[in-house]
């Protein structure tokens, strides 16, 4: 892992655009005389200073709010010096090229993308899995969302998966010890209990990935495509989805030449629905792209809602040269639109029967997409997480499973035993970053905003 930088930053810690307030931040290893360049004074650690912001000429930039937070008590672990003034982007680019030229010898520097949240990691004030917290509770679209975002800052999944970390770690003690000792001639699996304490620790995993799948779902959503003949409603069901109406609807076939995307929320959990072009044979060339955007968008989808007209009986054949291609891995709903067209409602055997102009069977079909996420609301997460924790997770499953296969076997095994112990251990520790490469910490960091 890098070593903990120490050259100072400075950013505009507060989103782009005009604002009541507008927060400029710098972190380092010590601001105590870039905060006296500033004021010609100390400020009283944690402690709100209402002063001016002047250039070294008099001028005054702003008044607002100077806060210090000495090492080790701040965000970061390191000094950080905020001030708050006026929301102005004028105004804050003004403050912030103050606090730089006043720390130009100190090498300020403007911060990276989540170079903040990275030295609060690097530092040790939290662990991965609570920085990568901080981007989603930034990102959180929905109350639970945002709820679960909070809930991994606070630590509750860390200490879930540092509890397993510690339990794994305890029995690979005992291990390690009887490889050591070879001679007490001691039935270590009998002796410790080995197998029965394997059996709760592969137990408690299965449930935090359970709680973790459900995380994942509500962080990431699905990705629903809506495929079908050209006027079978595709745009009818975006826009009754949506309860509003983004994608325009005529009688006209082909009116969708390009995707539309709209993000909806159900029980919390997004869902992005991309409404596409009618899928049928044209000349038209602006068409055909749409077309093929069509298919591209299928590829990649999550979930296909393969819409039917439920009047057009003419066209079975045009329906199942779609279904024909659409990808096999790839689960699908038929939907039926525009029953309230007809005197009776179809057999809902394997289908979905909906009116997207009169909301009918609209619920089931919200259900059925959520069955299809795997979403339990009654299990739901109390905790946002990432689809690398559930790799991670899975792997430690893994290793225990093959564990457990050396274990019912008998003391002859027990280094490959303690080497699948020590693979899960460092899988889980991967989670909280305490085994982690710089690559991946490089990822994660920059796609938080600049300034956090």
């Amino acid at each position: 892992m890098s070593p903990i930088p120490s050259v100072p930053i400075a950013a505009i810690a507060t989103a782009p655009g005009r604002g009541g307030v507008g927060i400029v931040r710098v972190s380092g290893a010590s601001l105590a005389e870039l905060v006296r360049r500033l004021f010609q004074r100390e400020l009283t650690p944690r402690h709100a200073h209402l002063l001016p912001f002047k250039t070294e000429d008099g001028e005054t930039l702003d008044e607002g709010l100077a806060l210090f937070f000495p090492a080790p008590h701040s965000y970061t672990g390191e000094d950080v010096l905020e001030l708050q003034g006026h929301g102005g982007p004028a105004v804050l680019r003004r403050v912030l090229q103050l606090c730089l030229d006043g720390g130009r010898d100190m090498g300020l520097r403007i911060a990276e993308p989540g170079e903040f949240t990275q030295r609060a990691f690097l530092n040790g004030r939290i662990d991965l899995a609570q920085a990568e917290a901080v981007a989603d509770l930034i990102e959180a679209t929905s109350v639970a969302a945002a709820r679960g975002a909070m809930a991994s800052l606070s630590g509750v999944f860390s200490e879930k998966v540092n509890a397993l970390a510690d339990r794994i770690v305890h029995l690979r003690m005992l291990v390690e010890a009887t490889l050591d000792f070879p001679e007490e001639e001691i039935d270590f699996l009998e002796k410790y209990q080995a197998r029965p304490l394997l059996d709760a620790l592969s137990a408690d995993l299965r449930a935090i990935i359970a709680q973790t799948r459900q995380g994942v779902i509500l962080r990431e959503g699905l990705h629903v495509v809506l495929a079908g003949r050209p006027n079978v409603g595709k745009s009818s069901l975006l826009n009754a989805l949506a309860g509003d109406e983004v994608a325009i609807v005529t009688p006209i076939a082909g009116t969708t030449r390009d995707k539309v995307v709209q993000e909806i929320h159900l029980d919390g959990v997004p869902l992005h629905i991309v409404d596409t072009a009618g899928l049928r044979e044209t000349d038209d060339p602006v068409e055909s792209i749409g077309i093929q955007r069509t298919w591209q968008e299928i590829e990649r989808a999550d979930v296909i809602l393969h819409l039917l007209d439920a009047t057009a009986v003419d066209e079975e054949a045009l329906d199942a040269g779609i279904s024909a291609r659409l990808p096999a891995d790839t689960p699908v709903l038929k939907v039926v639109n525009k029953i309230d067209l007809l005197a009776a409602t179809p057999a809902a055997d394997a289908v979905l029967p909906i009116s997207a102009r009169t909301g009918a069977g609209l619920d089931t079909l919200r259900k059925a997409l959520l069955d299809i996420a795997g979403w339990n609301p009654g299990a739901e997460s109390p905790w946002l997480a990432r689809e690398r924790h559930l790799r991670a997770l899975n792997q430690a499953e893994e290793h225990l499973t093959i564990a457990a296969g050396h274990a019912a076997m008998d003391d002859r095994v027990l280094d490959l035993f303690a080497e699948e112990l020590r693979l899960a251990h460092e899988s889980l520790s991967s989670i909280t970053g305490e085994f982690t490469s710089d690559d991946l910490l490089g990822e994660i960091f920059s796609r938080f905003c600049i300034g956090k």
